[in-house]
């Protein structure tokens, strides 16, 4: 099956407990034959060795922010497993375009230079999207078939590890919904719960132009004795 095979490649992560656990659990093997048998019938995205990315390049224990998706882009080129992240070289979508927009806002002009957010998630931003796996040029096709409830799970875990500050950067009604997760774990930890309208260009003109998160989660953070986050993506930076 497709997904226990990339699970299996993920076994020294620090998430291998946590995906012991949901391995274990009947909606899983249903959401892997749903999405193996997608696979052998039309194009998926993102790659399937990029499918559990967030969790790859972003270790549990090292999650300071989240930044939550819904599923991934659905066009050739684009999904590399971390939400609202497209490869360098690709066009960044109406989304990322306002991400950006607002970034520079916060930090000026040149601190966008990068389409991949490989550096954030290497700083403890688990990038995630509640459904990991879409089919080509159709938005939303691997919705309702198990894909949130492992999420949510991820999303528990992580909330549950440690006691270091938390912030969630929550974009849209659909993201929202988990903000429960966090303020659960604020007995525990200090967390921030950031909640504004969703960047597409749909929406990002009621509430997400000038709500600058950036700068709100490193004040956060800095304010609870951590490191800040280094969010600018300049022209000269690297993703090695």
């Amino acid at each position: 099956m497709l997904l226990t095979a990339e699970l299996d490649r993920l076994s020294a992560t620090d998430w291998q407990p946590f995906f012991a656990q949901e391995r274990a659990k009947p909606y899983f093997a249903e959401l892997d034959a749903f999405v193996t048998a997608a696979a052998a019938e039309r194009t998926i995205y993102p790659a399937p060795e990029n499918i559990f990315a967030a969790f790859r390049v972003c270790p549990a224990a090292s999650v300071r922010a989240v930044i939550l998706g819904q599923d991934p882009y659905h066009e050739p080129g684009q999904a590399m497993g971390l939400s609202f992240s497209v490869p360098d070289g690709c066009k960044a979508p109406p989304s990322l375009r306002n991400i950006f927009k607002e970034l520079e806002s916060e930090f000026g002009p040149g601190s966008a230079a990068h389409t991949d957010l490989t550096p954030w998630a290497r700083q403890g931003v688990l990038l995630l999207n509640t459904v990991l796996t879409v089919e080509q040029s159709a938005a939303n096709a691997h919705a309702g078939h198990g894909w949130e409830t492992f999420t949510r799970a991820a999303l528990e875990y992580a909330a549950a590890q440690g006691s270091a500050p938390l912030a969630a950067v929550l974009w849209g009604k659909p993201a929202q919904k988990y903000a429960p997760i966090f303020n659960a774990a604020a007995a525990r930890r200090a967390v921030l719960v950031l909640e504004s309208a969703h960047p597409s260009p749909l929406s990002a003109y009621r509430g997400f132009f000038g709500s600058a998160p950036f700068g709100k989660v490193n004040e956060f953070l800095k304010n609870n004795d951590a490191a800040e986050i280094d969010w600018c993506l300049p022209a000269n930076a690297t993703h090695s």
